[in-house]
């Protein structure tokens, strides 16, 4: 049950943390898809994943399986994007299993039903004998969905979430012409399964705070004096120079220029480097399980040096990885132990954790748990 004192709003130099049991208690789970992941734009895939009719990359949208296609090109140029539930309207099988290429329709393994790429049913085996059957009044459920930066958004229920020009507004500017994350091309895809809370994950990225005890590696990278974190309306990013010296006594892995991490509000995040876009997106598996799934694009170069540079990106973020998780499962050990408190955050390192507590407290004054909604009713 919540008290008026934990979901009340918190200046910063005051501010606490969120309660253990936002992390532990398993209502949360069906409350946070409720409250928040139906109600916001979440990343799916990039446009370099999706470039031609039939390309289709799937998702796990906080329990909700969904697939992003592109449709069939037309005089106008390439065919739309959508992305649908990924689940066949006849007895609950998937679409889709895996991302693919050029698919000239969507068929459910289960049965065979089959959709066009615009997600209506085109055949269904043997159904031909039940009355009043119509395959053109059956079709997929269908999100909103925005691109933008060449990333492919989409959101269950537009109607409640943020405007998505406000949600990304002041990024671009932010970001400048020379740093066009559509222009880069998909790579390599990894995941990590952690043992934690998702919000846990989330806080744990908006804070370099942590950085020097917990990455030493990526500490020598980053210059932590000059480490910068600001927030807006519906993101926070954090910024570091990076230092001009490397982990083997050669060039510096990303060469010059700066460090930008950005989280977008609930569970997307946008690390860019020079000539490197990662984002990843965190999965809620459960009160106390998450999926982290890192997607890597790179400028578009083969040459020797640009792929030794591609191997060497992936180790050191698999390195820094294992660390995040690794202190991840101990704080939810932590949370889920009956001894800790809320603690102060630090107001100069954590305002972004306070950020994001505060739209959480915010959403959840807005939203109640569905038992005291259902008192209310």
């Amino acid at each position: 049950m919540d008290t008026a004192a934990d979901l009340a709003p918190q200046p910063l130099d005051h501010a606490t943390a969120l309660p253990a049991r936002f992390y532990t208690d398993p209502a949360m789970v069906a409350r946070d898809r409720a409250a928040i992941f139906d109600r916001s734009w979440q990343l799916i895939a990039h446009v370099c994943q999706l470039q031609d009719a039939g390309d289709h990359v799937i998702a796990d949208f906080a329990g909700l399986p969904v697939i992003a296609v592109r449709g069939a090109a037309d005089d106008d140029g390439p065919g739309t994007i959508r992305v649908f539930h990924n689940v066949c309207r006849h007895r609950a099988g998937p679409i889709a299993s895996c991302d693919g290429l050029a698919a000239r329709s969507l068929r459910c393994r289960y049965h065979g039903w089959t959709y066009g790429l615009d997600g209506v049913l085109k055949s269904a085996p043997e159904m031909g004998i039940a009355p009043d059957f119509n395959v053109a009044d059956i079709h997929l459920p269908q999100l909103a969905v925005r691109v933008w930066q060449g990333l492919v958004f989409a959101c269950v229920d537009e109607a409640s979430a943020p405007d998505f020009d406000a949600f990304v507004e002041g990024i671009d500017a932010r970001l400048g012409p020379g740093r066009n994350l559509a222009n880069y091309g998909h790579h390599h895809r990894i995941g990590y399964d952690v043992a934690c809370n998702w919000k846990v994950y989330v806080d744990n990225y908006l804070e370099g705070y942590h950085v020097p005890h917990i990455h030493p590696g990526l500490n020598k990278l980053l210059d932590y004096r000059s480490y910068i974190t600001e927030t807006a309306a519906w993101y926070s990013y954090q910024f570091s120079p990076l230092v001009n010296a490397d982990r083997s006594g050669g060039d510096t892995l990303y060469g010059d220029g700066d460090a930008l991490y950005y989280w977008l509000w609930p569970n997307t995040m946008l690390n860019i480097l020079p000539g490197r876009l990662q984002t990843n997106r965190v999965v809620p598996l459960g009160v106390d399980r998450c999926r982290v799934e890192f997607d890597f694009y790179y400028t578009r170069d083969e040459s020797g040096e640009a792929r030794a540079r591609r191997e060497a990106d992936l180790q050191f973020s698999d390195e820094v990885q294992l660390e995040d998780l690794t202190i991840c499962e101990d704080v939810q050990r932590g949370l889920a132990s009956g001894s800790y408190q809320p603690g102060r955050l630090n107001p100069l390192r954590e305002n972004a954790v306070h950020h994001f507590h505060e739209l959480l407290r915010h959403t959840y004054r807005q939203i109640p748990p569905l038992q005291e909604r259902r008192k209310s009713r």
